[in-house]
């Protein structure tokens, strides 16, 4: 049975839409610190093989664990697209506290990397640093494209 025509049942609701995830910027840096506390609690940990004569033993030692913004978003329950249109769509106060969580996860990750903790390969792939130097040859303020070799033909290989 469907409902009445004319009928203002829509009236009746409280809010039209899904409601935000987060109302304020405040609950957003909340749940950002309840992820990194989280982080702080649990570290990795990390099983070394050791061999002493003939005993083999495992040691287990618990190693810091990285933020991340891929693990801020699973442990939020939010998608990448999510983000990045919060990130793009969002308030001036919004804008501030996404800026500070992406800066501390880069600070951590990068302070990580410096002191041994983290693999610092790894870390500069994610944060995107790189060294790259750029080299031009130039020969007389042209720049050098390479050699130009004459094309093989086998006949002048005969006649030695």
């Amino acid at each position: 049975m469907s409902a009445p025509k004319g009928n203002q049942f829509w009236k009746l609701r409280n809010r039209h839409g899904r409601s935000k995830r987060f109302a304020s910027p405040e609950q957003l840096w909340e749940a950002a610190c309840e992820y990194f506390a989280y982080c702080d609690r649990t570290p990795w940990k990390v099983i070394k093989n050791k061999t002493k004569g003939e005993i083999k033993e495992k040691e287990e030692s618990p190693t810091q664990r990285p933020y991340s913004l891929t693990g801020l978003m699973a442990y939020l329950d939010v998608s990448k697209s999510f983000w990045n249109d919060f990130k793009k769509g969002s308030h001036e106060d919004f804008s501030v506290v996404i800026t500070r969580i992406e800066n501390v996860i880069r600070t951590q990750q990068l302070e990580g990397a410096i002191v041994g903790a983290f693999n610092p390969n790894i870390v500069s792939r994610i944060i995107g640093l790189s060294d790259k130097q750029k080299v031009t040859h130039t020969i007389n303020s042209k720049e050098f494209k390479g050699f130009d070799f004459l094309p093989y033909i086998p006949k002048a290989d005969e006649s030695i």
